[in-house]
């Protein structure tokens, strides 16, 4: 699933290409991605309206209309979203077009066809994409040690698991997870109700330095996302623990392991982030 970061690139790249473009038509090829209203009314709704910019909150993204509406989509698992030439080759598992008046189009593309669609009028409550029930940014200023602790410090759930808890903060992942504690030097299991008053602190400077940074890495021409296909993201080669199962930590030597938390692999250093202090 794309995390921030590759929404955020996601974002960076299409903005530029769509803002100021008017949405001329639409092609259904799946109805099931349109989660409200219903398809009909969706493409009725969005159908000659001038797209003025986007926004991200979380993993979700907002493509803003004249007039103050909306369209709002989540990826979930394998979804990509293109701004392509008309006559591009199409993919397999293409379920929406939209087709824009500068000629070319936004194509919506998904294997397991878990991503959705959302049109909200400038009326709508975020609740019903859900996105109402969504914490505070990782890059937040309101991110602080104290924040964390009041939120996470009495629960007996590890902390792994409580960083994918996007009513807490928005965004992360099972990746970034891993990138996080490891840069903090804190056990993937070990539970929020354990954790010292150092470690949260270590935690709320490690999660923006993590976030940014994997916007960094992120980074790519709009040549190359498409290139890509959407779903092809650069940071692979300069995750530090993530998917490094048997190999030497960086900073210490010592192979990396891996193991379960609440259902999700993670890998750590078991010297770097030892499981008891």
């Amino acid at each position: 699933m794309p995390e921030l970061p590759e929404v955020e690139t996601i974002k960076r790249i299409l903005a530029p290409q769509i803002t100021g473009q008017s949405i001329v038509s639409t092609e259904m090829r799946n109805a099931q991605v349109i989660a409200y209203p219903s398809p009909d009314i969706f493409a009725s709704m969005v159908c000659r309206r001038t797209i003025t910019g986007m926004s991200r909150r979380g993993k979700y993204l907002a493509v803003h209309l004249t007039g103050g509406d909306r369209i709002i989509i989540h990826l979930r698992m394998t979804g990509q979203l293109l701004v392509t030439p008309a006559d591009y080759p199409e993919e397999k598992h293409m379920h929406l077009i939209l087709n824009l008046s500068g000629g070319k189009q936004i194509r919506y593309i998904d294997v397991r066809r878990f991503g959705r669609f959302w049109f909200l009028s400038s009326g709508e409550n975020n609740e019903i994409a859900g996105m109402d029930k969504l914490g505070i940014e990782p890059t937040d200023d309101r991110l602080t040690a104290s924040y964390l602790k009041s939120v996470l410090g009495n629960r007996k759930t590890p902390i792994k698991e409580m960083l994918h808890d996007q009513s807490v903060i928005a965004g992360i992942g099972n990746i970034y997870s891993d990138e996080i504690l490891y840069a903090a030097g804190i056990y993937p299991g070990r539970r929020c109700v354990d954790m010292k008053d150092n470690d949260w602190q270590c935690l709320a400077e490690q999660i923006p330095a993590v976030i940014r940074w994997g916007i960094e890495v992120n980074y790519m021409t709009p040549e190359e996302y498409l290139a890509g296909k959407g779903k092809e993201y650069r940071n692979t080669p300069f995750l530090k623990a993530y998917g490094h199962e048997g190999q030497p930590c960086s900073k210490c030597g010592t192979l990396f392991k891996r193991i379960r938390v609440g259902g999700r692999s993670s890998t750590y250093c078991p010297v770097c982030q030892k499981e008891c202090l």
